[in-house]
């Protein structure tokens, strides 16, 4: 991608921004239980207390995943469809190789 296209991409107003404040509590939160796992991996805590915790974790992360791929359909593919020619279907390609991406992790 050349530095334009960068620089356009940068200056659209992502559909998360609306709920930023919410992402970023989401995303603290998520930090602290990865901070928690690593902290019962070096007390040694039993296995199945920490796969436990990952469980939630990767949930977690899957939820704010979701969340942003949703608002990504919602603002930045919908304003890029509206507008038509090539950058439309480029957002598409672009929402379904993350679906992809999330689908296989």
């Amino acid at each position: 991608m050349n530095d334009t296209a960068t620089a356009t991409q940068h200056e659209h107003e992502h559909g998360y921004i609306t709920d930023k404040a919410s992402y970023m509590r989401r995303l603290s939160r998520i930090e602290g239980q990865a901070r928690g796992i690593a902290r019962m991996v070096d007390e040694e805590q039993y296995c199945i207390d920490i796969l436990t915790q990952i469980s939630a974790l990767t949930s977690a992360l899957k939820s704010v995943a979701v969340g942003l791929v949703d608002d990504h359909l919602k603002h930045c593919v919908a304003d890029a469809v509206l507008l038509g020619g090539e950058e439309g279907q480029e957002k598409i390609k672009e929402a379904s190789d993350a679906i992809a991406r999330l689908v296989r992790s």
